[in-house]
């Protein structure tokens, strides 16, 4: 029982086969009540989505009230109610351009992601081209999208193919970083069990250092899914419509300049839930790959 245990502590990829295993051997039952993560209390459950709820709801109620005793106009300073109005009278103006930005953030994110991975895993193959690439890596991060924005719409011209690609020169840095940071941290024990054995570099790649990694590569979606959405925003104010339909930059813009806050507000919101819908997606598909076995991804004890 101690034995099956530590492995588990030891190698967390391999307490689902523990489990199993231990689920064939009834004199083991003991081991699969120490392998399997605690539940959460209904309770807890209900407070990691009340209190930030609790939160918000004061928060608008605040605003609400601060706006109306200062008497602020709506060009100036909306309330949630002149925005929650916007949204509704409004929601047909917002749909297509939300359409847009969906478009070119998902899949600036997609491509983001593809790349990102396939650059971590050469850097993380060869260390030549670790050292040959990640430093242009790092450069290409710290250039600031907004001045090289122009520069794409000469290359590609103004429109969505633009947007499409700074989205995916924002996000794929922290997905190529942390990859390649997970690819990096296996445990050095495993990676010599396997050069014993005499597993070749594609079974260590695709059976120990990829699976091992997955935490970091999540983390590196979630801050890229992020980074799309923002990347999609920014290439619409630099490469604007483009003789076609344009998307929540574009009319953050023209709202803007015509003194349409509540409006304004309205698109905002509607751009953050874009990139909260994107986050959320990626963090089901980390929740579905680490829940059986990773403690980032399991209920703590609090």
């Amino acid at each position: 029982m101690t034995r099956s245990v530590h492995v588990a502590q030891e190698n967390p990829a391999t307490a689902v086969t523990v489990m199993e295993a231990a689920a064939e051997h009834p004199d083991v039952a003991d081991d699969r009540e120490l392998v399997r993560p605690p539940r959460r209390s209904r309770a807890k459950q209900l407070a990691r989505i009340g209190i930030p709820l609790v939160f918000a709801v004061v928060a608008i109620a605040l605003w609400q009230l601060v706006v109306k005793v200062t008497g602020q106009p709506a060009y100036l300073v909306p309330g949630p109610l002149d925005v929650l109005d916007a949204l509704r009278t409004g929601a047909s103006d917002l749909i297509e351009p939300t359409i847009v930005t969906i478009k070119e953030a998902y899949l600036g994110f997609l491509l983001a992601a593809v790349s990102g991975f396939a650059v971590a895993l050469v850097m993380a193959r060869w260390r030549v081209a670790e050292l040959g690439v990640y430093p242009y890596l790092v450069i290409l991060q710290t250039v600031p999208i907004i001045a090289v924005a122009p520069i794409f719409v000469v290359w590609f011209g103004a429109g969505n193919a633009t947007n499409i690609i700074i989205a995916a020169m924002l996000a794929v840095f922290p997905i190529a970083a942390n990859t390649l940071q997970g690819l990096r941290s296996t445990d050095r024990n495993l990676v010599q069990l396997y050069r014993m054995a005499g597993a070749p570099p594609r079974t260590q790649l695709f059976s120990l250092r990829i699976p091992h990694a997955v935490p970091q590569i999540m983390t590196g979606l979630k801050i890229g899914a992020s980074s799309a959405a923002i990347g999609a925003i920014v290439g619409e104010f630099a490469a604007g419509i483009g003789g076609g339909a344009g998307g929540l930059g574009y009319a953050i813009t023209r709202y803007a300049n015509q003194l349409q806050t509540p409006q304004l507000f309205a698109a905002v919101i509607v751009a953050s839930v874009i990139a909260l819908v994107l986050f959320g997606l990626v963090t089901l598909i980390e929740w579905l790959l680490l829940h059986r076995w990773h403690e980032s991804a399991t209920p703590q004890d609090e």
